[in-house]
């Protein structure tokens, strides 16, 4: 507890004096709530804490010259400089490292909870908490699942009375917040979180609880702050009484006066305490300026890629949906740690039939979850860390907006924040696009969404053959991809090859070669663009993008600076598309620019949300009839 609380000390009197950079949540006075849960977890459990976690890395043995470096942003940080005071991941002690978004560590160590129990270890997880997180939806999605799929994980709320500047008694509607857990069936506890043995003793029995019982278990700490809720609050939201009165309840005071110690031997402790964090510090500073070089940097956002051929073996008929539905079987099958994820995978058979048959084949890895796409998604996230490779199903790519936390904040982040310390090898599928009449919530392509978020790689493939490739590759990553199907390419129909054919991530397929204009599509703009041809009298290359993060730059500038035409089509609206990424990749690169004939032309969606009715759903993407015109027009020069 003195560690913590001299290290925070010290680390408030750096960003006042202005030695620090950035921000700083600081747990002065919470001690005994971090250090008795920490002192009562097996070696082998896991915490997830929240953005004022530094008092949970001390208490969990972090070493404190490796945190003030960290802070510093050097090398010889706990994530070499690059996660800061939010973001102190410790693989060493079993620290998940903390979430910067409020009640996201609940679902990332419910997927850690996930992960253990399928491991069969007898340890568990603790989802580490502030009361403001209780207002969170997916806390409460995460809670139920854990219900539901009976978790081993501890849901531990710091109850500090204040989330941010909000007071508890103004935001949540009970003054028992413990009292929830009972709609989720989940055991709970409260326990005065000043008090360290008192804290160490319930954690303790839940601990023992959540072993024995296979249920996960709640408990609310009631603590209180003695600083602002960051470096530059001023707690004006609070009296100075309430604070006098939370002092003479302090931690640290109460547990000296139980040791019975003399004065002289308090100060001696202290003392001691206080020269260790010294030192701590000193070395430190002295290593500062010691950072990652950006090449450095630059190598923790995706792992090195896989070295993957392009192979096409016993090749046969198959629908794109039958495709899909082989590569997630043959995942299954030679990958013990699989699993498929998500809402109607099991005996309905997916919203769109493509995973139907699995569950009976495969009933211990084909898990249907509760309509909770937030809470599943990251609870992915936390159990690919720990070695899972979830692949996680989101019903329609309209509901990703709902699990987008979990795929931006933590996929694609973790390798990066870490340093390398964990990674995420999970994939999300999810069904995009027009065609079905089911209006404007139901039929977007939300692809562009996510094309700027580093560490994410996005596959849209056009085919039977590389939607099977494709997939299985996307399960073999080291890294989180974005699987995108598009639901008018189910029912196409083409050649799927066996276990033995392979299509690497980042490569684009030529369809067709030629030499006087380059036609570039993706996903259901491929088929369009298939019939197109059938349309024009010209020489035209073809190529389908097939993973659209990261672009295959190699393929599509030969064949530009060969053909100097390009048609680049596209089923979303343009800004900010894959088209005018790939029209600023041609505008960028001198010799591909030099060679154009005419201007890029770019086929996009109308910039609006699709219709329901058939011709106007219809008239939204562009047709083949479009795609003709275009190149016929770029022709004319």
């Amino acid at each position: 507890m003195l560690r913590s609380r001299f290290f925070e000390e010290k680390v408030q009197q750096l960003f006042a004096e202005g030695g620090m950079y950035g921000t700083t949540h600081l747990n002065i006075a919470q001690e005994a709530s971090h250090t008795g849960l920490c002192l009562a977890l097996d070696e082998g459990d896991w915490i997830v804490p929240t953005h004022r976690c530094h008092g949970f890395n001390v208490a969990r043995g972090s070493d404190l010259a490796a945190m003030f470096s960290e802070l510093y942003g050097s090398r010889q940080g706990l994530c070499k400089g690059i996660g800061g005071s939010m973001h102190m991941t410790d693989v060493s002690t079993h620290d998940f490292g903390s979430s910067a978004i409020v009640g996201s560590s609940v679902a990332l160590a419910t997927g850690i909870a996930f992960a253990l129990a399928r491991q069969k270890k007898k340890q568990i997880a603790a989802a580490i908490m502030g009361d403001g997180a209780t207002s969170r939806g997916v806390v409460h999605e995460s809670m139920n699942l854990a219900s539901v799929w009976s978790l081993p994980v501890l849901f531990y709320c710091e109850n500090n009375h204040y989330g941010m500047s909000a007071a508890q008694a103004r935001m949540i509607s009970t003054d028992d917040i413990a009292s929830r857990a009972a709609g989720y069936s989940i055991k709970s506890f409260r326990v005065d979180g000043n008090d360290l043995d008192a804290v160490i003793e319930t954690v303790r029995a839940a601990r023992s609880y959540i072993i024995s019982h296979c249920e996960p278990v709640f408990i609310e700490v009631d603590t209180y702050r003695q600083c602002g809720h960051s470096k530059s609050d001023s707690c004006a939201y609070r009296s100075r009484e309430e604070e006098a009165a939370w002092k003479e309840r302090d931690p640290i005071a109460r547990y000296e006066e139980k040791l019975n110690l003399t004065k002289a031997g308090i100060r001696q402790i202290r003392q001691e305490v206080w020269l260790e964090v010294e030192k701590a510090h000193k070395e430190a500073l002295e290593n500062r300026s010691d950072m990652l070089s950006e090449d450095e940097l630059d190598s923790y956002v995706c792992a090195p890629p896989v070295q993957c051929p392009v192979r096409r073996s016993g090749l046969h008929p198959a629908s794109y949906r039958q495709a899909i539905r082989e590569a997630l079987a043959e995942i299954l099958a030679s990958d013990s740690r699989a699993s498929l994820i998500g809402e109607d995978v099991g005996l309905y058979g997916g919203c769109f039939s493509v995973t139907q048959g699995l569950s009976e084949a495969f009933p211990d890895q084909v898990l249907e979850t509760p309509v909770s796409e937030e809470a599943f998604t990251t609870m992915a996230v936390g159990a690919a860390a720990l070695g899972e490779h979830p692949v996680v199903e989101i019903m329609y790519g309209d509901f990703s907006t709902l699990a987008s936390d979990g795929l931006i904040n933590h996929a694609a982040k973790l390798r990066y924040m870490s340093a390398g310390q964990l990674s995420c090898p999970m994939v999300l599928r999810t069904p995009m696009g027009s065609g079905t009449g089911h209006g404007s919530q139901h039929t977007q392509c939300l692809e562009t969404m996510f094309l700027s978020i580093p560490g994410l790689k996005i596959v849209a493939p056009s085919d039977p053959f590389t939607a099977k490739c494709l997939l299985k590759a996307a399960a073999g990553d080291p890294d989180p991809v974005l699987f995108i199907e598009h639901k008018a390419l189910y029912d196409s129909v083409g050649e799927a090859g066996d276990s033995l054919s392979s299509w690497p991530i980042g490569k684009a397929q030529v369809l067709r070669e030629g030499s006087q204009l380059t036609l570039i599509s993706y996903s259901h703009a491929t088929l369009v663009c298939r019939r197109a041809l059938s349309l024009v009298d010209c020489d035209v290359e073809h190529i389908d993008l097939a993973t659209i993060k990261p672009l295959d730059e190699e393929t599509i500038l030969n064949s530009v600076r060969k053909t100097g035409r390009a048609v680049i089509v596209e089923d979303t609206p343009l800004s900010g598309s894959v088209a005018s990424t790939v029209a600023a990749l041609i505008a960028s690169d001198s010799e591909c620019f030099s060679a154009l004939k005419r201007p890029v032309r770019i086929l996009s969606a109308k910039d609006r949300p699709n219709p329901f009715t058939r011709t106007l759903e219809r008239s939204t993407i562009p047709a083949e009839e479009d795609v003709a015109g275009a190149i016929e027009d770029l022709m004319q020069a």
